[in-house]
């Protein structure tokens, strides 16, 4: 007996292969630079228990929550964006979501018919390419360099009549790419989309990660037409699931009444955490700080070892942020074909074909190097190196 068929939409949908990658490397042989996981180590766990010990001990925690969100996280939010954006963010505009993902996912739903156009940068954030694509938009590429989104390009598409509904770009120490869109760039982009009548989704996990300067003012500083998304996964906790939105209060709206039918509401209890620790201001600035220094440091060592193990066969970025490196091999190396061997090495990576939104970065990889100490992400590289010099497996 056949099963009834499902939703057509499905498809054209893939598996993210960072996830499918990850089941692969679980083996403790293997030294993972694929995966974008912040470092355990690093979690203030002791806090988090702190935090939900007190909240458990209010019934009303174990309740459920608005939909928006728990408000006094919603205040504590509002108070830290407006920090960020020169101006005061009421409450209204600030909608808390199951991480930062589930803001995107709803977004999409919010502000995209099938067939309308995206602007998306490419290498791209897969996350956003799956939520695309599930939602039937025509999803067009914008190239980066080391500047950020080519904000020139999307001029151009412009100039020739295209019309996005939507502009994506991870502004901050780019996911997979690394790189940062320059304020000039910015401040362009919002001109552009307050002319053109067009949204910008302004993905930003990652700003608060910096290693020698702070990020720079938010795309959502200069329009009133950028939804801005954030989340507290790279900086407390993944567990807790909480991510946000700051956007016009009628896309907030329109957002709650999806959520209401996707999952009614969040985690009153992990709200309550999250707003207790980034409430706590100078510990949560305190913590921040120690996560930058440890993942600086593990940082330089990477793109120390890559650029001294491989030399000129290679370009890669310097990571001023964030959790990625990205590199380009010079020589023609295919980075899919090159991966089983590194495997069989002990070494685990992303190809760039991984991210490309339609062919390309063949000859590209990512690698994260926020998950292990300075020791063991330059044996990692060596273990790479073996891999791309065909020479036999040495490891012990």
């Amino acid at each position: 007996m056949s099963l009834p068929p499902l939703a057509a939409r499905l498809s054209g949908l893939q598996s993210s292969a960072i996830r499918d990658l990850l089941k692969l490397t679980s083996r403790g042989d293997i030294i993972s630079l694929a995966g974008g996981l912040p470092d355990e180590q690093l979690m203030p766990q002791e806090k988090i228990a702190a935090a939900a010990d007190a909240a458990l001990a209010r019934r009303s925690r174990l309740q459920y929550t608005e939909s928006a969100g728990w408000i006094p996280l919603r205040e504590v939010l509002a108070a830290r964006e407006s920090a960020r954006l020169g101006r005061t963010v009421p409450l209204g505009e600030v909608f808390v979501t199951h991480g930062s993902q589930q803001a995107l996912s709803l977004l999409a739903e919010v502000l995209l018919d099938p067939g309308a156009l995206v602007l998306v940068e490419d290498p791209a954030y897969v996350g956003a390419l799956q939520v695309y694509r599930a939602a039937g938009a025509r999803i067009v590429a914008v190239p980066l360099d080391a500047d950020g989104m080519r904000v020139d390009v999307v001029e151009q598409l412009l100039a020739r009549g295209e019309r996005p509904a939507v502009v994506h770009t991870v502004s901050n120490f780019h996911n997979p790419r690394g790189v940062t869109m320059s304020p000039e760039r910015r401040r362009r982009l919002a001109e552009l989309a307050v002319a053109h009548g067009f949204w910008v989704v302004e993905d930003d996990p990652y700003g608060e990660l910096w290693f020698e300067r702070p990020s720079p003012d938010p795309v959502a500083t200069y329009a009133p037409n950028v939804i801005r998304l954030s989340s507290a996964s790279k900086t407390l906790a993944p567990t807790l699931r909480v991510g946000w939105m700051v956007a016009p209060e009628s896309v907030c709206r329109a957002v709650e009444l999806l959520k209401q039918g996707a999952d009614l509401c969040g985690s009153a209890l992990t709200q309550q955490i999250a707003a207790d620790l980034l409430a706590d201001t100078d510990w949560f600035t305190a913590h921040v700080d120690s996560v930058r220094a440890v993942y600086g440091e593990r940082a330089k060592a990477l793109v120390a070892a890559v650029r001294g193990r491989f030399g000129d066969r290679v370009v890669s970025t310097d990571a001023a942020g964030g959790m990625f490196v990205w590199v380009d091999f010079t020589d023609g190396t295919d980075t899919s074909a090159l991966l089983p061997r590194a495997i069989e090495q002990g070494v685990a990576y992303v190809p760039g074909a991984a991210f490309a939104v339609g062919a390309g970065h063949e000859n590209s990889l990512r690698l994260s190097f926020v998950t292990s100490d300075t020791t063991t992400l330059t044996e990692a590289i060596e273990r790479l190196g073996r891999a791309a010099d065909g020479r036999p497996q040495s490891r012990s």
